[in-house]
């Protein structure tokens, strides 16, 4: 069963809180020791849910590690990531508020989605960045066969439109027009042909095609 590029990019941004959580709590004791998870606290939102501790958490939101390294950044974290890290951390901020807020992602949206992730990943060696790189592939080999399915219809259409008897010749390969349809001086709506008076006999006895205004043509 095929899933849309929404549900790709919300087990994307699973995958990254499964990876970062143990990055920001380890580099979080190596400044703070024991007192890290209130250091971390303090650059969280109010919690409705009282009973979760600080560790719960950032294990069950993204969107708490994310600010917890933005607020953190130039005390621990500037000290294993650079400023390309940071740049993605950013992007993917916005990543998952637009994925919270049913934001519809394009193929390029996606894709981006899946690259960002599994970059910052791979800067803090999680082995989740395996598990998306390969999630960021799928999405492309689908894309491309789409695509390919898109064209070759595509040529199936022209092909039929230019051919559509297998075989048969274009009716003006066959038939001469008159003069006035082949100059093009008829407007379209002239030329269209009343299907009551399409075959009728001229006072010779020839059959003769005749146009809405009774011209032979």
């Amino acid at each position: 069963m095929s899933i849309t590029n929404k549900e790709r990019v919300g087990r994307a941004l699973d995958l990254l809180k499964e990876g970062l959580y143990p990055f920001v709590e380890r580099e979080m004791r190596s400044v703070y020791n024991e007192h890290w998870e209130n250091h971390a606290l303090s650059h969280l939102c109010e919690d409705r849910n009282l009973k979760r501790t600080t560790a719960e958490r950032l294990q069950n939101d993204v969107t708490d590690l994310i600010n917890v390294i933005f607020g953190e950044w130039h005390d621990v974290f500037k000290k294993t990531l650079g400023s390309a890290e940071r740049n993605l951390v950013g992007e993917l901020k916005t990543v998952r508020n637009d994925w919270a807020h049913n934001k519809n992602f394009s193929t390029d949206d996606a894709h981006r989605a899946l690259d960002s992730t599994a970059r910052l990943l791979s800067s803090i060696s999680a082995p989740q960045a395996d598990i998306v790189e390969k999630q960021k592939k799928e999405l492309w080999r689908l894309y491309y066969e789409e695509q390919a399915r898109h064209e070759k219809r595509k040529a199936t259409n022209v092909a039929i439109e230019s051919d559509p008897q297998g075989g048969l010749k274009p009716w003006r390969e066959i038939v001469t027009p008159h003069d006035d349809v082949a100059s093009g001086r008829f407007q379209q709506a002239e030329f269209a042909a009343d299907l009551w008076q399409v075959y009728l006999d001229d006072s010779r006895g020839d059959k003769v095609f005749r146009n809405k205004a009774g011209q032979a043509f």
